[in-house]
């Protein structure tokens, strides 16, 4: 009997070790989470987010922000290629400030729509990273791109376990855990926090993330500063301003679910909680319990 050549053993060999190299491989991710937020511009996600994802990258979890436009008009004094050009740049620094993964979509700001083409990129994108929990704005909000952005990952939610949806890439092996971002808008109905987590204990690193986005939080003519009132002209000045609201907004979170706060750390700890971030469970994708969710966050 003659011998197989070289090439066909290597490849018998391959088929035959690759599923179990692939059930190892996959044991070893499982034992950590994988997380994907969703953001509507290269700012969003970090201002939301920011916190919570530098406590799970801190416990070795996978944390991945999507922008899904590219910001090229949020600002005063410049746009197009070399507003997104800059802004792609300043959420990489987040994510490296972060210990996190960032991507900026090449979709124009101010111009998403919510699409088939695009309902096929949010899935792709949860696939891909095999997410566990997905994080979102709700699609109730001021702008057009978050609203659409939270109604893609809603029209998503039910296809990502579907084997022939966007074919190309493997379903995920159960329905993620989808939940909403803070907001404070009130109709059709307010935010109503599933779970609320402190950040006090890696708070300067979101507000390094956010002072590493002056096209946002800085610049004269940045977004923030050309649409708030009484911002000082001076840059420190400015600067410092615009982050301290910031610092004020995530202090204001904590204050207002306080008692939620006292439920899932203790009275003790709860009340002195400074910076908190908070998260409504979507009734799409799986629908963990209390218990199970306080699991799933840090420090809760």
């Amino acid at each position: 009997m003659k011998s197989l050549p070289c090439y066909l053993v290597c490849v018998l060999l391959t088929v035959l070790l690759l599923p179990n190299f692939q059930l190892q491989a996959q044991s070893s991710e499982n034992e950590k989470l994988r997380i994907i937020a969703f953001g509507a511009h290269p700012d969003d996600a970090e201002l939301d987010a920011g916190g919570v994802a530098a406590l799970w990258a801190a416990q070795g979890h996978a944390v991945k922000f999507v922008a899904m436009t590219n910001g090229d008009v949020g600002h005063f004094q410049m746009a197009g290629g070399p507003l997104a050009i800059r802004r792609t740049a300043e959420v990489q620094e987040c994510a490296r400030l972060l210990g996190i993964e960032t991507e900026v979509l090449d979709i124009h700001d101010g111009e998403l729509m919510p699409t088939l083409e695009n309902r096929k990129t949010v899935a792709r994108l949860i696939r891909e990273w095999q997410a566990d929990i997905v994080l979102f704005h709700r699609p109730y909000d001021y702008h057009p791109d978050h609203r659409y952005t939270g109604q893609l990952v809603q029209d998503a939610a039910v296809v990502v376990v579907a084997p022939f949806f966007v074919p190309n890439t493997p379903p995920t092996k159960k329905n993620p855990v989808f939940l909403y971002t803070y907001d404070v808008f009130e109709k059709p109905y307010p935010f109503e926090p599933t779970i609320v987590v402190s950040i006090d204990e890696v708070v300067q690193q979101k507000w390094d993330c956010i002072s590493a986005m002056p096209s946002q939080f800085g610049d004269l003519h940045s977004w923030q500063a050309s649409t708030g009132s009484n911002i000082p002209t001076g840059d420190a000045e400015r600067k410092a301003y615009l982050l301290d609201r910031w610092k004020q907004h995530n202090k204001a979170i904590a204050d207002k679910y306080r008692d939620r706060l006292i439920e899932l750390y203790g009275q003790e700890k709860g009340n002195q909680i400074q910076f908190a971030e908070a998260f409504e469970l979507c009734q799409y994708g799986s629908q963990p319990d209390m218990e199970t969710l306080k699991k799933l966050f840090p420090g809760s």
